[in-house]
């Protein structure tokens, strides 16, 4: 990768758009014009410093993203200069298309300013995610020509350099008392350990796209290409993996803060506010999430007993909820048999898809179990574009009566349908067709799982309830969110609240809650997404009546790409507004 400039160079461009639009007598189409130009170019330069993630596991770049400190200064700089410029103009001198644009874009450079000045950097990894494990992603990817091996080639070799970059970052965060709590740390250097104790290259989670080359390449390309991957692997992945791991054993977890709260951490508050605002895309205090989830909580429960009293249970809930957390009937006995009903399930949607959406993704899902290497502190699923991850660790803790509520989450309708939805739409600017915005899609995924009851998805009480239970779960991390981060509770106290209010399995409470510790307001985003897209149905439901049409307003949803709450409740009020019709013309 090309070494960084000075930061007064990444930042000419700015400057010269920092000219305001409010100036009286701009015609809108001129304010149109420098607006795009702001975020056309802003968006263009942040796509060149990020790397793999677990949304977009594929390395498009040679080599990885420069880390250091220079390269942190210069973010800093541009996306102050950026958001200064985003002041001086007017939403009200641009052309309604752009008005919806400028607010999720100030939203995004809000967020990502805040990550800056907090240096979020110094803390790359939390409970299940981690920049190392982001990396085994990228050789999932899909490897077609000779050029996405290079590319490949060109990340492992970047290794080294990168993983002392991070590790320096995650050093001057130790030294600040910015870490993930030391809890939540337990068994991350299992997956860092792995890679080091391969007995071969080949034997390297990192070798994968060398195992199989598309049909049609000559084979003296491919016996290369695996020559150079052993290589690659051989003398640059696996010692930079072997001092990372020297790093979290001798240095990382044992100096890794003890305390949990957000508040402990520096400048603890603001931080956490920040947090806040970021997952909610709303002004609203720890104190009033806290109160909403806790109100929340209560609705739910008492639909949760109307299950349990219609299946018959002869017993209080505690015991309703450890005859379903124990019973065999609910469990499936061999991981294939997970992945066979996941598959089922997801099978069933696409026979009821056209009935609710009018607009489908071309893009499909594969369906594969977690990696051996992460399942154990993995969440039970995870969806995004061209994949559902099941977990099959710990088939115990895989209810079956929770899975069709997951897989509509994770699957279809929900990520593995909204993201390349998004992704496809070409009526929407690149920075919102390929941004995730958590409240969004968590709250669209969420939203989804309770669409499932109007589906018809849920056959049997069971699964109701485990919808329910894990309508449940996700209010309830309103409550424990907030409790961790801003009230002082402890661990197992947190453990205890999800364990008295749903169907979750012990192993998934524990994996659970050192997420939302490690992960401060992130845990906010999905139940207030939901709301959100529940109270604008509602809304819309009442104003239009018999013109209400539930594929039209799905779509109007799903054609924002990924917004902020308060751009979700605008979209609505203009479907309203023109009697019902959504954005496409075969809604009807």
């Amino acid at each position: 990768m090309a070494g960084w400039r000075s930061a007064a160079w990444m930042l000419a461009g700015v400057a010269v758009m920092a000219t305001t639009a409010a100036d009286a007598g701009i015609p809108k189409g001129a304010a149109d014009a420098q607006f795009r130009k702001l975020y056309t170019e802003e968006y263009a330069w942040r796509q060149r410093q990020q790397g793999p993630s677990e949304d977009s596991p594929k390395n498009d770049k040679p080599g990885l993203p420069d880390v250091g400190p220079a390269a942190q200064a210069a973010r800093l700089a541009r996306w102050t200069a950026t958001l200064a410029a985003l002041n001086r103009i007017k939403p009200a001198t641009l052309s309604p298309a752009e008005q919806v644009n400028y607010a999720v874009y100030k939203g995004q450079i809000e967020a990502l300013l805040n990550e800056q000045k907090f240096r979020d950097y110094e803390k790359p990894l939390n409970a299940d995610s981690s920049f190392w494990g982001d990396l085994v992603e990228a050789g999932r990817g899909d490897f077609v020509r000779e050029a996405d091996y290079r590319r490949y080639l060109a990340t492992l070799r970047d290794m080294p350099r990168y993983f002392d970059q991070q590790i320096e970052n995650m050093r001057a965060g130790l030294k600040r008392g910015f870490t993930p709590p030391q809890i939540t740390l337990k068994g991350r250097d299992a997956g860092v350990a792995k890679v080091v104790d391969a007995k071969t290259p080949a034997d390297s989670p990192f070798f994968t796209p060398f195992t199989k080359f598309p049909a049609g390449m000559p084979a003296d390309v491919q016996a290369k290409l695996r020559v150079e991957g052993e290589a690659a692997i051989r003398d640059a992945v696996v010692p930079a993996h072997a001092k990372l791991l020297r790093f979290l054993r001798e240095e990382y977890i044992p100096g890794a803060r003890t305390v949990l709260a957000a508040y402990d951490l520096p400048d603890g508050h603001a931080y956490y506010r920040s947090k806040v605002a970021e997952y909610t895309t709303l002004d609203q205090t720890p104190e009033q999430v806290h109160a909403i989830g806790l109100a929340e909580v209560a609705k739910i429960r008492a639909r949760m007993h109307d299950v349990m009293q219609q299946v018959g249970f002869k017993g209080d809930f505690p015991a309703f909820l450890k005859f379903l957390r124990t019973d065999p009937q609910f469990y499936a006995k061999t991981p294939q048999d997970l992945l066979d009903r996941g598959a089922w399930i997801a099978k069933k949607f696409d026979g009821k898809a056209s009935k609710y959406f009018g607009r489908l993704p071309r893009s499909r899902f594969a369906i594969i179990p977690v990696p051996d290497d992460i399942a154990p502190f993995y969440t039970s699923g995870r969806g995004g574009p061209g994949v559902y991850l099941i977990n099959t660790y710990n088939l115990p803790a895989r209810a079956l009566y929770s899975l069709p509520a997951l897989t509509l989450h994770e699957s279809a309708p929900g990520h593995a349908f909204q993201m390349p939805l998004a992704a496809e739409n070409k009526d929407l600017p690149a920075f919102r067709r390929d941004t995730y915005l958590s409240v969004y899609g968590e709250g669209w995924a969420l939203y989804s799982e309770a669409l499932g009851e109007e589906m018809g998805m849920y056959e049997t009480p069971y699964e109701l309830f485990g919808m329910l239970s894990y309508q449940m779960w996700r209010a309830a991390r309103l409550v424990v969110d907030t409790g961790i981060h801003a009230q002082g509770w402890t661990r197992e106290q947190a453990q205890q609240y999800l364990h008295d209010n749903t169907a979750l399995a012990d192993h998934e409470i524990e994996t659970e809650v050192d997420r939302y510790i490690a992960w401060p307001g992130q845990a906010l985003s999905y139940y207030t997404g939901e709301l959100a897209i529940l109270n604008a149905r509602t809304r819309a439901e009442k104003a239009l009546g018999g013109k209400f049409n539930l594929r039209a307003f799905h779509d109007a949803v799903l054609a924002l790409g990924s917004v902020p709450v308060p751009e979700i409740d605008r979209r609505i009020d203009k479907l309203i507004a023109d009697g019902g019709k959504g954005p496409y013309p075969d809604e009807e």
